[in-house]
Order: structure tokens, then C-alpha cells, then sequence
């Protein structure tokens, strides 16, 4: 073990650069201040009619312009602006020459509604015509060459190969989708390619722009989103006795990872150390925890043994936290499990009580927060706390951010489908 190495003799992997955007804004500075201050992002959708869904309101990004709006878009427009911000702090690279390669979390691609009936109009249906439309019309007319964009947009690796393109990573993209947990994924990616020693830097990135029509039906149909729809900004309530469900939301979040090593050759200013990693997989449901919490008790307790931590150690968590009656009430369980005795002193807030779920991005959207934490000395608040839950005792740092000295804090992202990431982050010591 040396200054730069840990106690398994792997490099020490630090964050040298970050960058955020969410429905809070755009920037770290933005989303920070708002954060901080308890603002909510969430508000009535007004990208496509919400008449007859239960479910109206999201934590949309319409800030962000895209010539032609879909979902690979959208995502890889806020996540060029949150990998631009990310290196120009970590001022590493060139323009155009990221020396590292780039591990990209995001949602699944689908071709959507705007291109389907684009498609089913050259198919011939347009005017809204009655005859049938089959499998054979459809490759007739995306055969005719008209739609050779949009069969390049909807590609799951569109995204990825062109942000590699415009920042000039290194080696192919890596792209990841792990439902909740696919930002943690990707900082997880990256960690172990710099502790395998395959790079000394990478890029790590998650992005999700998923608030369209069909995800949203697709979401309240499990019944999994909240339908307290006004005023939108009292909707998300994690850990509150009348919690109801979460709320959508966009968001992209980048993070420049370096080994020690090679940022202090280099001069670089260090925000932060990824000091621990854990992943275990929960089969029991696809939409629900193991009723036990094994699998995420074991998650939390892996990240912090990777830390080289004990659970005493960790001072914050940053929590999944949706909001939603299921998945608080297991969270609380397995932060019990883990925490002891301490578990309800130990400060845990919910970055989505304001922003929503970021879905695909969320993992690394609250990693970042989870630095900007550690490095300001200040807790985000849980906003909409206001029935305590007596099933769930937890600091939850309600309604007001709170200062506090923090050395190392987990970060949580529990999936649909039982995919789980925690992280342990902590402070650059000196």
C-alpha cells in the first residue's frame, strides 16, 4: 500500500471533473444551488398531451433544444453538456482527444411515436387510412431509403459512438443499461478499468430522457408513479407515511475518474475518491426487492468492505429514495441491517424528492451530488416531509439542507429487474 494505491495494492481511483444537468438546470453551479435550497424541478408535462393519464406531471429538461425531439437525442445533447463541463474542470485532454475511454449509462432505444407514424404514413396509412398495415409494408417503405437516419438514430450504440466521436475517447464506447442502477454501472466500469489497470483515466456517464408518452403509461401501468399531480413540486416523498409512487424525470450526470497517481503528476485539483464499489443482483421480482433485503444488504455491505471501510465509517447516505411505498420500506430495512444501532442517526437524503428519477442517469447524477456533499459540507434535504412514517425512523434530512462534516458517504441505485450498485465516496484526505 502506498499514498496512491489502497490496501489491496489496487490505484486509488479519484474525480477530477464533473458535470450535471437536470430539470433543476443546467451545471453544476445551478443544480447545486437549488439542491441545496430545496427547489423542485418537477412540473405539468407539456411535450405531449397528458389528457386521460393518471400520471401528468415529470421532471422534465426543455431547456436543452434538439432539431428533431426523441429520446437518443435529447440524451445525447444534455450528456455532450455534462461531459463538456466534466473535462473543462478537470482540464485534461485536448478538444476533441479524451485520453481515456468512455463508459455511458442509458435508457433503452425504441423507435417512438413521431418516427413510428412517419414510418406507417410511408407504409400506406397516412390521412389516418383504416386498411391494415403489415410487417411487409413497413420494410417496403423503410427499405426505400428515406429512413436511413432514423434507423441510425434508433440504434442502441447511436448515442455512445457519436459522443466518443466529439470528445475523442479512446477504444469503443461502452454502453450499459441496468435500469436504476445503470449511472452507478457505468462509474462502477470505470473504476475497475483503472484499478485493472487498463487506463489511468475514463469517463463515465449516464443519461435518460425517457419522459415520453409510452414510458409513462408503461410506468403507471405498474402502478409505480406517483399520481399526486398538483401542485407537481409536492409530489415526490420518500420516506413519508403518505408517500404514493415516483416521479419521472431526465437527467444527465458525467464524472472524469483518474487514478492518484495519475492526477497529482498531472496537478489536477481531486474532488473526491471512488473509494468502493458493490453490485448483487436480486432475481426475486421484476419490479420488486427480495422481502428479506439480502441481495441489497449485501450490495451496501460489499461497497463498503471494497472501501476498506466499516459500516461505522460512513457518516451519509445519499439514498434511491423513489418515493414509492415498496422500495423506501426496503431501503430502510437493509440500512438497518447495515447500519445497527446508528441506523436512524446516520443522515440519509433523497437527491429525487426534488429532481425525480433520473432513471438510467440517476446513479450518476447523485454521485456527483454525493461529492458536491462531502466537498461543501452541506446535506441536500428530503423536501415533502411531512407526515413522518413510524415504519421508518430515518434522518432524512427533512425539508432543509443541513451543514455537517462527512468523510465518507454510500450512494445508492436499487433496479427494476433486482440489478443494485452502491458506491462509497469520500474525501480527497488533506
Amino acid at each position: 500500500m502506498t499514498a496512491d494505491t489502497d490496501s489491496q495494492g489496487r490505484p486509488i481511483v479519484v474525480v477530477t471533473g464533473i458535470g450535471v444537468v437536470t430539470s433543476l438546470g443546467q451545471g453544476v453551479a445551478d443544480n447545486w444551488g437549488a439542491l441545496t435550497a430545496g427547489r423542485s424541478g418537477i412540473r405539468r408535462i407539456t411535450r405531449f398531451p397528458v389528457d386521460g393519464l393518471r400520471t401528468t406531471i415529470a421532471g422534465t429538461i426543455d431547456f436543452v433544444k434538439v432539431t428533431e425531439f426523441s429520446t437518443p437525442a435529447l440524451s445525447e445533447a444534455i450528456a455532450s453538456s455534462a461531459i463538456e463541463e466534466a473535462i473543462g474542470m478537470a482540464a485534461i485532454g485536448a478538444k476533441g482527444a479524451f485520453p481515456g475511454p468512455l463508459f455511458l449509462a442509458l435508457p433503452p432505444v425504441e423507435l417512438e411515436w413521431p418516427q413510428r407514424r412517419a414510418l406507417a404514413a410511408a407504409s400506406g396509412c397516412a390521412g389516418g387510412s383504416q386498411g391494415a398495415i403489415g410487417y411487409s409494408d413497413l420494410l417496403r417503405a423503410a427499405s426505400g431509403g428515406a429512413f436511413k437516419e432514423t434507423y441510425r438514430r434508433f440504434l442502441f450504440a447511436s448515442v455512445g459512438e457519436t459522443l466518443a466521436d466529439r470528445f475523442g475517447t479512446s477504444g469503443v464506447p461502452i454502453e450499459v443499461s441496468t435500469a436504476c442502477a445503470s449511472g452507478a454501472t457505468a462509474i462502477q466500469l470505470g473504476v475497475e478499468a483503472i484499478r485493472r489497470g487498463e487506463t489511468e483515466v475514463a469517463l463515465s456517464v449516464g443519461t435518460d430522457t425517457s419522459v415520453n408518452v409510452e414510458a409513462v403509461v408503461r410506468f403507471s401501468l405498474l402502478s409505480a408513479l406517483s399520481t399526486r399531480n398538483d401542485p407537481p413540486e409536492a409530489a415526490v416523498r420518500p420516506f413519508s407515511k403518505d408517500r404514493d409512487g415516483f416521479v419521472m424525470a431526465e437527467g444527465a450526470g458525467a464524472l472524469v475518474l483518474e487514478s492518484r497517481a495519475h492526477a497529482r503528476a498531472r496537478g489536477a485539483a481531486i474532488l473526491g475518491v471512488v473509494a468502493g464499489l458493490g453490485e448483487m443482483a436480486d432475481s426475486f421480482h421484476r419490479t420488486r426487492s427480495s422481502p428479506d433485503g439480502k441481495p441489497i444488504i449485501a450490495c451496501m455491505n460489499r461497497a463498503i468492505a471494497d472501501a476498506g471501510l466499516v459500516p461505522d465509517e460512513i457518516g451519509y447516505v445519499n439514498a434511491h429514495g423513489t418515493g414509492t411505498p415498496e422500495n423506501d420500506k426496503m431501503e430502510w430495512l437493509g440500512l438497518s441491517a447495515v447500519l445497527g444501532e446508528r441506523a436512524g442517526k446516520v443522515p440519509v437524503s433523497s437527491n429525487k424528492s426534488m429532481i425525480g428519477h433520473t432513471l438510467s442517469a440517476a446513479g450518476a447524477i447523485e454521485a456527483v451530488f454525493t461529492l458536491l456533499t462531502l466537498r461543501n459540507g452541506v446535506l441536500p434535504p428530503t423536501i415533502n416531509y411531512d407526515i413522518p412514517d413510524p415504519a421508518l425512523p430515518i434522518d432524512c434530512v427533512p425539508n432543509l439542507a443541513r451543514p455537517a462534516d462527512v468523510a465518507a458517504a454510500l450512494s445508492n441505485s436499487f433496479g427494476f429487474g433486482g440489478q443494485n450498485v452502491s458506491l462509497v465516496l469520500t474525501r480527497e484526505p488533506g
